[in-house]
């Protein structure tokens, strides 16, 4: 899919290169490469930073004068052959120096920062995507010929090698399916004493006297800045001690750097290397005898076939790794190989070979030359760079719409805010978006409350019945006995007779399991949807939310339809003494365990809260003592437009394809319910847009509902990897690379992220509200939490403290998790109902 013109620049050595790279993609993939090369001065070797970053911009836009190409704007390849640690494709920071570089102010520092600074400040028309090691730009130069090049070598002034490793490998890389490329840099492997054994007092001498002694050491017993002067320290002993030159040290052979390995190359010529050692020796004022061309001639070759013989053991090492990640018993590999000692050396090449296909017998080998060194495989990089950055923009693109500032997240709490106060006046209640419902609970446990209760709660897919023995004094406790009952899809959307008659069933069961039919015990029942209460025992339904649609509860007593249905069975009575939403439930399960419990929060399949609220702030009930616990129904948040320049395109399609089509906007961006159905809505674009699943949507992500909110929160967990991820999508059906498995879950991320902060934006504006009616300065509150969503995913609850904590910093708010529910808090409140009621009487 790559094609276009791309820029790479090599720095690494004593040239600079630059090269242009033509990608045409017409059937049969092909390219060009054009190059100029610049000598790199001693003075910017050995200089600082800013020096350096500017000759490779002053050098770079000279290229693209010759070139002709400095009136668009092109991506470029950063061939940066030295040590860095990256953290992207694009960053890069320097380790240390290598090769007789000695660049000030450079080491620790992002080296594409600094380039791209320096193109900035000469005007160059660049866009810098890629930084690549040497080795890897000649991997991919040579994968680009042959596919099954997966190993990298440089063999010249350093000395290097990288390849392909398993993912599941690499502990410091996020992902554990695929492959990426690890530069191993080798040229360090003895720094910790482990080649101690193999390294002469010759080694030692040289390194001694380099630029970064006691680093690099495996390099400098192979790569051809120092095979040169390894031979020169040995002549200079052996001369020393009377074996040559009769023991005449001449001022050449003193001299550190006058043997290089051309020299040494030369030297070794199968024809004339005797004339060329006699030539080079006399040349040093040593004139030398036949046996004397003879014996150095002979350390030349001891030299570089030793640099041979260990950089072939560490190339067998990689590919017998590549052999056991393959499993298999013999394996057809491709090393791409570059570097002046591999190239210009007579004997190098195949004593290098020879011992590699000794040491690793069941590894057919292929030595592929990198004829274009390694700029095009640079360019190769950033190609792909290139396509994965505009990728990137249009996922960005997708998902902007879910980051939400600061200061849009305290616009959100603001409007909250006025509609809190919208839903408790006179006027404005019935307009209100937030309806602000008074439950008749005025009252949270005191500690005396005792006796047997039934609760029963009903709000998702699943029923409960619970018996609940509390008992009071010294010895206070909750005993709970329950059993859970399923809501079938058909029940839940027939009609209302359908609906109670089965939850009697599921009473009567009940019941009879606990051997209790015959008693007639107080029951406190909860009923997680808009309910317009009357009367602690009087809850008239506003609208069904959540998936249910059974006909004909809408505007009816919910109470009443449960004693009809309780009535037709005629097996068995109850007392009915409290309609409980499950945000109340919440609230005083906690209130039970701590008193300054005064808000219930629920963050689950739905999204509500109740908090106790001053009387004299309620206009629509009677009186003005005490407080009473109001539930906000704050689901409903925004269905009046008001929050409509944060609601995406998904969240339209999400709130169009459901049972409730306008209703409940802020609960269908907060809640478990319709978190997965978000996701699944941007997936099909991404995919539309050709960004995942290779384009195609598949059958199962056609299928409202697939992507449940357990999905997410599995998807999510930091404990797991990708390759799990990819498992869960499999079973939805989802065909996934690696890549996707990564967009997949950054997707989940950003809805998840945004449903935890809109949360505690709304619950800012609640706890702000109390600080303001208790009239201090600072406001200490626990919150009783209860949902699937707060529980279950790995990062809900930590956002929405944290965003709590942000929008109200002067409200230090305790969060209690309620582990028994909303079923003990309907007893609990029955129980309240009952004591209340007999101090009234």
């Amino acid at each position: 899919a790559e094609k276009g013109d791309f820029l790479a620049v090599d720095l690494g050595g004593s040239q600079f290169r630059a090269h242009k790279v033509k990608v045409s993609d017409d059937g049969k993939q092909s390219s060009q490469l054009e190059s100029k090369f610049y000598p790199t001065p001693k003075e910017i070797i050995q200089g600082n930073g800013a020096e350096l970053f500017d000759y490779i911009a002053d050098c770079l836009l000279d290229f693209m004068e010759t070139k002709n190409l400095k009136h668009k704007k092109l991506p470029l390849g950063f061939t940066f052959s030295f040590p860095c640690k990256q953290t992207k494709l694009e960053e890069g920071f320097l380790l240390g120096w290598t090769k007789h570089f000695k660049v000030r102010g450079v080491q620790d520092t992002d080296v594409v920062s600094s380039l791209r600074k320096a193109l900035q400040k000469h005007k160059a028309n660049v866009d810098v995507l890629a930084l690549v090691n040497d080795t890897v730009g000649t991997m991919m130069t040579c994968g680009y010929d042959d596919q099954r090049c997966e190993v990298g070598l440089i063999i010249g002034t350093g000395t290097n090698a990288c390849y392909m490793e398993e993912m599941r490998h690499i502990d410091l890389v996020e992902g554990d399916e695929g492959r990426m490329c690890i530069n191993t840099e080798w040229g360090a492997f003895g720094d910790d004493g482990a080649l101690d054994d193999l390294r002469t007092e010759f080694d030692r001498e040289l390194d001694l006297g380099s630029l970064n002694p006691g680093k690099q050491l495996f390099e400098k017993m192979i790569s051809s800045l120092y095979l040169g002067e390894l031979v020169r320290l040995i002549l200079l002993k052996m001369t020393k001690e009377g074996l040559l030159f009769n023991g005449k040290v001449s001022t050449a052979l003193l001299t550190k750097g006058k043997i290089e390995m051309k020299h040494v190359s030369a030297m070794e010529k199968y024809k004339e290397g005797l004339s060329n050692t006699k030539e080079i020796l006399t040349e040093l004022n040593l004139f030398p005898s036949e046996e004397d061309c003879i014996a150095v001639q002979h350390v030349c070759t001891i030299v570089s076939f030793r640099s041979a013989n260990l950089c072939a053991a560490a190339l067998a090492a990689i590919l017998t790794r590549l052999r056991e990640n393959k499993k298999l018993l013999r394996m057809r590999t491709t090393v791409g190989i570059d570097g002046g000692l591999y190239k210009t050396h007579p004997q190098y090449a195949k004593r290098l070979h020879k011992v590699v296909r000794r040491l690793v017998p069941n590894c057919d080998v292929r030595f592929l030359l990198s004829v274009s060194g390694s700029g095009k495989g640079a360019a190769m990089v950033t190609a792909v760079a290139y396509r994965l950055a505009a990728q990137r923009k249009q996922i960005d693109a997708a998902l902007a719409p879910f980051l939400l500032s600061l200061e849009t997240l305290r616009e959100v709490k603001n409007k909250m805010r006025t509609e809190l106060e919208y839903g408790l006046k006179r006027e404005t209640q019935a307009s209100a978006s937030v309806k602000m419902l008074p439950t008749y609970v005025c009252g949270t446990p005191d500690g005396t409350e005792k006796g047997k209760f039934l609760a029963l709660d009903l709000g998702g897919t699943n029923f409960r019945v619970l018996l609940v023995k509390i008992k009071s004094g010294r010895r206070r406790s909750v005993q709970m006995y329950n059993k859970i009952f399923a809501i079938p899809l058909e029940i839940m959307q027939g009609t209302g007779e359908e609906l109670f008659d089965h939850i009697v069933q599921c009473i009567a069961d009940f019941l009879e399991y606990m051997g209790i039919k015959g008693a007639r015990l107080p029951l406190g029942f909860t009923f997680s949807f808009p309910c317009k209460q009357a009367s602690i025992d009087k809850g008239t339904l506003v609208g069904w939310t959540k998936g249910f649609k059974a006909t004909d509860c809408e505007g009816e007593d919910v109470v009443d339809m449960l004693r009809e249905a309780i009535r037709r069975r005629n097996e068995f009575d109850l007392d009915i003494v409290a309609v409980v939403n499950d945000t109340v439930g919440t609230m005083m399960t906690c209130g039970y365990e701590d008193p300054n419990c005064e808000i219930g929060l629920i963050a689950g399949t739905g999204s509500n809260v109740c908090y106790m609220e001053d009387m004299k702030n309620i206009e629509i009930v009677e009186g003005n003592e005490g407080k009473m616990c109001i539930n906000t129904e704050w689901g409903g948040f925004g269905d009046n437009g008001c929050i409509d320049n944060i609601r995406t395109k998904y969240d339209k399609e999400v709130d169009e394809g459901s049972l409730n089509p306008g209703k409940q906007r802020y609960e269908k961006m907060t809640s478990g319910m319709y978190l997965g159905e978000i996701v699944r809505q941007i997936l099909i674009d991404l995919t539309k847009q050709g960004l995942l699943f290779r384009g195609q949507i598949s059958e199962s992500l056609r299928k409202r509902g697939i992507f449940e909110t357990k999905f997410l929160s599995q998807i999510e967990s930091d404990r797991l990897a990708l390759l799990q991820v990819r498992r869960i999508l499999q079973q939805l059906g989802l065909d996934s690379t690696c890549e996707d498995s990564i967009i997949v879950k950054e997707v989940c991320g950003v809805v998840s992220k945004r449903a935890a902060q809109l949360c505690g934006a709304g619950l800012a504006a609640i706890v702000e509200k109390k600080r303001e009616n208790r009239g201090v300065e600072h406001l200490q509150i626990t919150v009783g939490v209860d949902g699937t969503l707060y529980k279950l995913h790995p990062h809900f609850s930590r956002l929405l403290r944290e965003t709590v904590k942000e929008l109200a910093p002067r409200c230090d708010v305790t969060f209690m998790l309620s582990e028994d529910g909303s079923g003990k808090g309907a007893a609990l409140i029955t129980a309240v109902a009952k004591r209340l009621h007999n101090v009234g009487q």
